[in-house]
């Protein structure tokens, strides 16, 4: 059975169920944050911008936020069937894209983890894996058969984080 593929566009989100690819281009200091019921093969990917809501508050679009785009994914999932104790979180992207500028405040990308780390574990969610931080953007690939994240960085080898 072939997959069909969907993009995940900036500040946007997808949730599926199998046989579906999901896939978010130029994660920089953005996060892609992935949240999948192995069993029941849902999965969710969400490309957040910036930390919290609360520093923004654009209610035309609060997916754009690290904070409400895993409350927004995990409310989509678990409506799709998926059981909320199963879910597992998966992260990827949060670089420092401008280490020029130096750290402290413009550090979106360690902003965007932290933010993302403490609201999974407000919703006792279990962060299973990540390939965080660093200074290149990402491609980041979710395959609903398997629950596999693939990530795509360029002059790294290609990573599986499962």
């Amino acid at each position: 059975m072939t997959s069909k593929e969907i993009f995940v566009e900036v500040g946007g989100h997808r949730v599926a169920t199998n046989p579906t690819v999901l896939k978010s281009v130029g994660i920089g200091s953005c996060l892609s944050i992935i949240l999948y019921d192995p069993v029941n093969r849902i999965g969710g990917m969400a490309h957040a911008m910036l930390p919290y809501y609360e520093e923004g508050r654009d209610s035309h679009n609060p997916i754009k936020y690290v904070d409400t785009s895993i409350y927004i994914l995990l409310d989509e999932l678990v409506n799709k069937g998926a059981i909320r104790e199963r879910i597992i979180a998966k992260l990827a992207g949060g670089a420092q894209m401008f280490a020029f500028l130096g750290a402290g405040t413009m550090n979106i990308g360690e902003r965007n983890i932290k933010a993302a780390k403490k609201t999974l574990k407000k919703e006792k969610i279990r962060l299973r894996s990540e390939d965080v931080g660093g200074d290149r953007g990402r491609t980041v690939i979710l395959d609903i058969v398997t629950g596999d994240v693939t990530i795509k960085t360029v002059s790294r080898d290609e990573v599986m984080i499962i």
